[in-house]
Order: structure tokens, then C-alpha cells, then sequence
């Protein structure tokens, strides 16, 4: 799995990027088959960081998520809630379909009574 953070109109520390990139690390509690995971943060406002999470799956899904609060680490948490509600919503959705297909019942050949005479 692949993480990367970007930042745009600023620039974050390497101690916050390693805060958020171990922070991003726990998604795949929720669903272990993340291929990538991309952070932006914009730092357009500083009094209002912006932080877009962008999840890909395999079998080509992908989940979006943005946040927009008053502190960075506060956006950063609440990006992830929202993408671990996500990823637990799509992941019961795949285990219910699997769950409740009937198995595939083949047709018995039906015993050929002999005609009376």
C-alpha cells in the first residue's frame, strides 16, 4: 500500500507528515485490500485547513473524503472517520452480498417411472 501526502499553498513538517502517514496506516483495519491512499492538504486558509483523502481499493473502487475545520490534526481525524465509515459500509455491503446468495441448486434428474402395460 502506497500513501502519499501533498500539500498545496504551504508546507507541512516532516513530523506531520509522519504523524498523518501513521495515522492513514490504520485504515487498513477496516479493509485490507487498499492499494493507495492520497492525502492533500490545502493550506489555502491557515485558520481553516482543508484535507482531501482519496482511498483506491482493489477491483477498481475508490473512495473520496474531505474535511475542513478549524486545526490540521483535528481535519486529519476527521477525514479518517469519515473514511473508516465508508470503508466499514462498503465492506458489510460486500459480505451481505456473499452471505445471502443462495447456493446454486443444479437440477436433479427426476427418476423415469416405467409405463404400465
Amino acid at each position: 500500500m502506497q500513501i502519499k501526502i501533498s500539500t498545496r499553498h504551504g508546507h507541512v513538517s516532516e513530523e506531520t507528515q509522519a504523524k498523518i502517514t501513521s495515522k492513514m496506516e490504520k485504515l487498513t483495519r477496516f479493509f485490507d485490500r487498499l492499494t493507495t491512499i492520497e492525502v492533500t492538504v490545502d493550506l489555502e486558509h491557515r485558520d481553516n485547513p482543508s484535507v482531501d483523502l482519496r482511498v483506491s481499493a482493489e477491483h477498481k473502487h475508490d473512495f473520496v473524503a474531505t474535511v475542513r475545520s478549524g486545526e490540521l490534526m483535528a481535519s486529519v481525524d476527521n477525514v479518517i472517520d469519515k473514511m473508516e465509515q465508508q470503508l466499514r459500509k462498503y465492506k458489510e455491503r460486500v459480505q451481505d452480498r456473499h452471505r445471502s446468495s443462495a447456493p446454486r441448486q443444479t437440477k436433479a434428474a427426476s427418476p423415469v417411472e416405467p409405463d404400465s402395460l
